[in-house]
Formats: C-alpha cells, structure tokens, sequence
C-alpha cells in the first residue's frame, strides 16, 4: 500500500487573524463573557422577548465565526437542567443539531457551535487549530499538505481553506496518530487550560478550536447557514 504521507505538496498559505493564538498570549477578558441575572431570567422566562440573550448570541456568533474561535460564560446559576440553557443558546447560533457520540479524545462534531457545560469542576484544554497548521507550515510542508487530502470514515481532509474560509477536524478515532505526520506532536504545542466552575458554558466553534473531551459535560451542537460544512472539503459531514 502506498505511504498516505507520500503527497507532492501543494501551494500552502501561512493563516492570519484572531483565529491564531496562543495558551500564553490570551489574557482573562479575551476568553470570558460574564452573564447575570438578567440573562438568568431570560432563560426562565421563555416566551418573552429576550434583548439580552440574543446579544450574547450575536457576540458569540462573532466570536466564533471569525475571532478567537471560544468563549467561557460564566455567571449561571447551577440548575436541574443543565442542557436548557446549551438549546436556548444555540437555537439562536442557528439549526440544533444532535451531537455524534463521543468517539476520539476531543470533540469533532459536525456543526459550527459546540455548547458545554459542567456541574461542578473541570478543566477544559483547548487549542488554535490555526496555530497548528502554521507550526507544520514551518517544520513540515509535505505533512500539511497531506492533511489537506481527505481520508478516514468519512474521507474528510484535516485542514480546508476554500474561498478564504478555514476549517480543520483531526478525529483521532477515524484517523489514527499513526496516519499524521510524526511533526504534528510538537505542532500541538501547550493547550490552553480553563478551569471550569459549575453552571460554566464553554461555546466553542470544533472547526477552529480543538477541545479535548471533558468528562460529564452536557452538550448541545448547532449548525449555522451558511455553514462551513457547505465547503466541498467538508462535504463528507453532512
């Protein structure tokens, strides 16, 4: 069988932008959005209008489309339900959509919003898949470009850039460590890790944001329209 790595590379392009940063770089204010009564009320009240629920909505659809790709809210009360506020968010991010069942070490979900949330403590690890594809842009060009060719259940590439839109999805249970390039492990890098508190909600874009799986989360996935799921490398998804 021939080497999946063995691909003549193609013309690659550093990325740019607040989707590339860093665990060290982010202060505080960068990664939290802090909520309060008033969004806690909205959320009991369903029915009436909710001025403040779809602001929050539009600043994270914002930030996850084309800034840093997450956001921690965090200022909810713990409650019975800890999915009702993940639908209520994420019918107004766009189409609920059912998560798939855990299956690799992070989160792969085919939508354009991931929404999670604790009951107690938990660490959440993240990364810039941006950051990644720069770092193996710098140390190992043919091994980015393989990434760029789908393959895996379903053949999907790692990275898409398609029209100026970036996507990336590394499912490590379809596509095993030992079908990546070996520099991808340095590329990885130091995952950013946030400390969650109960009633925190992690929102998160999965083709911007690797996250590793937090275990106990409640989860709530919604797909946008347009969706980066409408680019032809990423056809595979839907």
């Amino acid at each position: 069988m021939s080497d999946p790595l063995n691909i003549a590379p193609r013309r690659l392009v550093s990325l740019a932008g607040p989707i590339l940063w860093s665990a060290a770089e982010l202060a505080p204010n960068e990664q939290m959005i802090p909520l309060g009564a008033e969004h806690t009320a909205e959320l009991a009240a369903p029915g009436l209008p909710t001025p403040r629920l779809d602001a929050l909505a539009q600043e994270l659809r914002s930030r996850l489309d084309h800034g840093r790709g997450f956001a921690l809210l965090r200022g909810l009360p713990v409650s019975d339900d800890p999915e009702a506020p993940l639908r209520a968010l994420a019918s107004r991010l766009g189409q609920a959509v059912d998560p798939e069942p855990a299956s690799g070490g992070r989160y792969t979900e085919a939508c354009d919003a991931l929404l999670l949330r604790v009951t107690g403590p938990a660490v959440a690890r993240l990364r810039s898949a941006a950051c990644i594809h720069n770092a193996l842009l710098r140390t190992d060009r043919a091994g980015l470009a393989a990434l760029y060719e789908a393959r895996g259940e379903p053949a999907v590439p790692v990275f898409s850039n398609e029209g100026g839109v970036f996507a990336a999805r590394w499912d490590d249970a379809a596509l095993p460590e030992d079908r990546l390039p070996a520099a991808i492990g340095e590329a990885m890098g130091e995952p950013l890790l946030l400390s969650l508190r109960g009633g925190d909600i992690l929102a998160f874009n999965p083709f911007l944001v690797w996250v590793d799986r937090v275990p106990g989360a409640a989860v709530v996935a919604a797909r946008e329209e347009p969706s980066r799921l409408d680019s032809p490398g990423f056809s595979g998804l839907r």
